[in-house]
């Protein structure tokens, strides 16, 4: 087989979380130029239009869902006006998230609260419901949850964060063990530093280049080096794959501190 049939994604409908810019906007971007049509969900509304503008004028579909992970309602919503435009849900890219700065004997219990809330308890949430949804409409699917290398290494200032990420890693485990023989596969992406629009003038600052000395491979990652991973667990490419962390770093995670 070659390999645009093997991780074409024609009939495939992806629900995208946190899509409105970054790592969501550029999933989406790559599932939609791939055959998926995808629905996007963000909290903010312009943002989520600019980035259909962009699909829709590549020929991809799409369609904006103004929501907040956190809201159950919101997430219902969102389900069904994917089922309304495009059919069930058969991939969903669990990438919202927040993090902090916060050392661990400052943080105040709210902070605590809102970065487990939106990295932990959502992605429970909205697995859930994707998972419900394939299964009553028989089709077979792929959650794929964003980890990250602090999932398994720590670092100072990100508690919180860090213990988010290492439950979704878990969490993916679990869940795999649950929904492989009903047909869901669920995996996770654990990126290390990852160029984006929120921490580019912070990574190439002086400061921030220090940090290239530490990646095996001696840069910081590109959005587009996720391009693959997605799309082998998103794909039929990866059919035989579920319950496994895929971490996208340059080598990091195998150096850093566990």
């Amino acid at each position: 087989m070659k390999a645009v049939e093997l991780f074409d994604l024609s009939g495939k409908v992806a629900l995208v979380t946190g899509a409105s810019s970054g790592l969501g906007a550029r999933f989406a971007e790559v599932l939609a130029a791939n055959g998926a049509a995808v629905a996007l969900v963000a909290r903010r509304a312009e943002r989520l239009e600019a980035v259909k503008a962009r699909i829709t004028a590549a020929g991809g579909r799409a369609i904006a869902i103004e929501g907040d992970v956190n809201d159950r309602a919101a997430m219902q919503r969102a389900f069904d006006a994917a089922e309304k435009a495009f059919g069930a849900v058969t991939v969903l890219v669990n990438n919202a998230g927040v993090a902090h700065a916060h050392r661990a004997v400052e943080m105040p219990a709210t902070e605590w609260r809102r970065v487990l809330d939106t990295n932990l308890d959502a992605v429970f949430f909205w697995a859930q419901e994707a998972a419900r949804r394939m299964l009553a409409a028989g089709q077979r699917g792929s959650i794929i949850n964003i980890a990250s290398i602090l999932g398994i290494a720590v670092a100072k200032g990100t508690v919180a964060y860090a213990v988010s990420k290492a439950a979704v890693i878990q969490l993916t485990r679990a869940l795999s063990l649950e929904l492989a023989f009903r047909g869901v596969r669920v995996n996770a992406i654990a990126p290390g530093w990852i160029v984006t629009e929120i921490n580019r003038d912070y990574l190439e600052s002086d400061k921030g280049k220090a940090l290239t000395r530490q990646i095996p491979t001696g840069r910081f990652g590109e959005e587009e080096d996720l391009d693959g991973v997605l799309l082998l667990l998103a794909s039929d490419a990866g059919r035989y794959i579920t319950g496994t962390t895929v971490f996208a770093d340059g080598g990091i995670s195998n150096v850093l501190p566990g």
